[in-house]
């Protein structure tokens, strides 16, 4: 069977070559270059180092490597989507259209398309159920990246491979130590992979400028202070705010009016909602459901998070509404929510929340 390994020079996508030789093969190891290029200039991911660890682990398990470039393709796609997202007044998920564009889109079209299977260092698994694959949740539950998976389609979950998905993070590093791989001790990657050591507040700063506007606020509509832009707030955020007395956290944004509304304390109830809206509902293996008229029971998270949420789905016409058993910290359009079956073990599928 012929493997393409995708590795970054982080310990988890080290080992995971590690666990594909000790399975008996051989990969072929690609890194793949997606910093950022466009008319002002170059951004690049401090890329030295991944590179030098990434041939390392090349040479000690005998793999042939490749260091590809899909610079141009990740600005067109997943940068400019999360300039658009913000500028709309979304809260993006770069990562999550990484995955499904570039790492299993572009890549698979340019070179993975070559090989029977692609693994990656992701906290996940597969499981096959009456012959068709789904995308299940990993052996660390802290550590589990299916919510970042949760927008692939059915030939890319069906063609990936995840070496690691049965360990725990503390297990991978103990291989890694065990192995002398030089990433056995590294940090785990922080923040939007493009950005490298760019602050995200610049960054959006540099395409979208400034524009001061008022903070308000929600209960009361008294003016609390100004900020530099609607786009540089999202729903739920406590840091950046400035204002005394508090903490204050954002509950709302007036796009048009360029107003930031926020409310007090450390557990205000504008703070939380029980109903979360998605449109362009995504399955990943199959459409389990089909054009049901009543409720089925899920688990589902609107962010990268250990814990699951548990609720119900209903599908009326394009939109599947979620009501959630519980208050939900934080509900910000143009972030996914992703939908697990009851026992938080597949991961059924992905559709972007609606403002409410």
């Amino acid at each position: 069977m012929k493997i393409a390994a995708l590795v970054s020079g982080g310990v988890d996508s080290s080992v995971a070559v590690q666990q594909l030789k000790e399975a008996g093969y051989t990969p072929d190891i690609y890194y793949i270059r997606i910093g950022m290029e466009d008319k002002d200039g170059y951004i690049d991911c401090p890329a030295e180092e991944d590179i030098e660890i990434t041939t390392f682990i090349a040479r000690k398990y005998g793999c042939p490597m490749e260091i590809v470039s899909l610079h141009e393709e990740y600005w067109e796609s997943v940068v400019s989507y999360t300039i658009d997202a913000v500028r709309r007044g979304l809260t993006p998920n770069p990562d999550m259209m990484c995955n499904k564009l570039i790492k299993f889109g572009v890549f698979e079209q340019k070179w993975g398309h070559h090989y029977d299977k692609i693994a990656t260092g992701h906290y996940a698994t597969t499981t096959e159920i009456d012959g068709k694959t789904y995308l299940s949740t990993a052996a660390d539950k802290v550590k589990d990246q299916t919510y970042f998976l949760g927008q692939v389609d059915y030939l890319q979950i069906s063609k990936l491979m995840f070496p690691i998905g049965h360990l725990q993070k503390s297990e991978v590093r103990k291989i890694a130590a065990a192995d002398n791989l030089p990433s056995a001790m590294r940090k785990d990657s922080q923040g939007i992979c493009f950005l490298g050591k760019i602050n995200y507040n610049d960054f959006i700063r540099r395409y979208l400028g400034e524009r001061r506007g008022k903070i308000i606020e929600f209960e009361t509509g008294k003016i609390l202070g100004e900020h530099r832009g609607y786009w540089f707030h999202t729903i739920g955020q406590r840091k950046g705010l400035y204002l005394s007395g508090g903490p204050w956290f954002v509950v709302k944004k007036n796009i048009e009016e360029n107003i930031i509304y926020v409310s007090n304390g450390y557990d205000p109830d504008t703070q939380y909602g029980k109903t979360v809206h998605l449109q362009g509902f995504h399955f990943i293996t199959e459409d389990l459901w089909g054009d049901f008229s009543d409720t089925k029971e899920i688990a589902f998270k609107i962010r990268h998070t250990p814990e699951f949420t548990f609720g119900t789905i209903r599908k009326t016409g394009d939109i599947y509404s979620i009501a959630s058993e519980e208050r939900i910290q934080g509900i910000a359009s143009g972030q996914f929510g992703v939908v697990y079956d009851r026992g938080c073990h597949l991961c059924l599928g992905s559709g972007v929340i609606l403002e409410n």
